[in-house]
């Protein structure tokens, strides 16, 4: 278990449960926060089981009874059936926290970990990107884009809660057959280039992967929209990227394998393609322009392409911030977290631009729980 000190005081325990698949538990307790073990995936049952005796063990010590219990909003993960199985027992208030807020708010409290005396600003731009997480209005998220204002300066006794705009995300695209679609990442690749290219040129570029029966049935499954969701997800647009080039196979042998083998087999970025920005009721990054430059270039170099691709994603997302504060080269105060954070070439980019990226708490959802504390403790008022 590790513990750390931060420079917020408030009476109460927060006990904050974490995501899913990278699961662990943090505390919060008089000024410290206590940061278990990742205990990987907790859809696996001995996952869960070591993830459960641990937490069990950690609150027999009764000065560690939690007043409030923060989860993910996610109805179906078990940390959700946990929470108000907790909050019954020790007569606690379960709190849902959206997991791209946690994200951001551990990129927060990983710069107060780094550096206490750090003068927390009271707005600030808040990044995540990742493979997935349930928004808001019930579409899965991964490419986010928040302002937030009104936060508690730590020198203050303000006791209000914090304005959160979700001011942009990349372009919504088709998850084709749900969960599928992460297994599978030709499937993200049908769905994509079947906005830019018309069906005979898309079963070109997915033949090795499908039949043709097996690709109609999928392009008319997209089509009638069945059994599909929308996703705003970095990871998927990187996964349809990788494939598309030709670095990961149609079958995920671990989790962020496609985009790890993207950035592996990246070298120099071509220059020239620039985000394309559309302005509606948020800023949104259009993706399916990024695999119209691909299918265009795709005899060129892939290596090349493929740093190109991360590329633009980095330049949109900074594009985004720029569109909200024009006046400023530099994207200070911005946070940025999520799996795709730990990209070198995602976050080195934003990082050149002032953007502030996690130096110790994990950036990807093995982070989500201290995020969710800092968010109560930043964002939410007292109880």
């Amino acid at each position: 278990m590790d513990t750390f000190e931060i420079p917020i005081k408030t009476e109460g325990v927060f006990l904050a449960l974490g995501a899913e698949s990278a699961g662990n538990f943090s505390v919060y307790c008089g000024g410290l926060i206590y940061f278990s073990e990742d205990f990987g995936d907790l859809f696996e049952e001995a996952n869960f089981e070591k993830y459960a005796g641990e937490l069990k063990r950690f609150l027999k010590n009764e000065k560690m009874e939690p007043g409030i219990i923060l989860y993910d909003m996610h109805p179906l993960f078990r940390t959700t059936g946990l929470a108000n199985e907790l909050a019954k027992k020790y007569g606690a208030k379960a709190v849902p926290v959206q997991h791209h807020l946690a994200h951001v708010y551990s990129a927060v409290g990983d710069q107060l970990r780094h550096d206490p005396d750090f003068p927390l600003p009271a707005s600030f731009m808040g990044v995540a990107c990742d493979g997935t997480g349930l928004g808001t209005d019930g579409k899965i998220w991964g490419g986010e884009m928040f302002k937030i204002s009104n936060s508690k300066f730590l020198i203050s006794n303000k006791n209000t809660s914090a304005k959160i705009e979700r001011v942009g995300h990349l372009e919504n695209q088709t998850l084709l057959g749900g969960e599928m679609a992460i297994k599978e990442p030709a499937r993200m690749l049908i769905s994509i280039l079947g906005k830019c290219l018309p069906k005979e040129e898309v079963f070109l570029q997915i033949k090795k992967y499908y039949s043709q029966n097996e690709f109609e049935l999928l392009w008319n499954q997209c089509r009638q929209n069945f059994n599909c969701l929308e996703t705003s997800s970095a990871g998927r647009v990187l996964d349809a990227v990788s494939i598309l080039l030709g670095f990961v196979g149609n079958k995920r042998g671990y989790k962020h394998e496609a985009i790890d083998l993207l950035e592996k087999n990246s070298t120099k970025p071509y220059a020239g393609l620039k985000p394309k920005i559309e302005i509606s009721e948020s800023i949104i990054l259009n993706t399916t322009y990024l695999f119209e430059y691909l299918i265009k270039n795709i005899n060129k170099d892939k290596k090349r392409l493929a740093a190109t691709a991360q590329l633009y994603i980095a330049e949109g997302l900074c594009e985004i911030i720029q569109n909200l504060e024009p006046k400023t080269q530099n994207l200070k105060p911005t946070y940025f977290a999520g799996g795709v954070a730990n990209n070198g070439i995602v976050s080195s980019h934003l990082e050149s631009r002032g953007v502030y990226i996690s130096k110790k708490i994990p950036r990807g959802d093995a982070g989500i729980s201290v995020g969710q504390l800092f968010y109560h403790l930043l964002a939410n008022p007292r109880d």
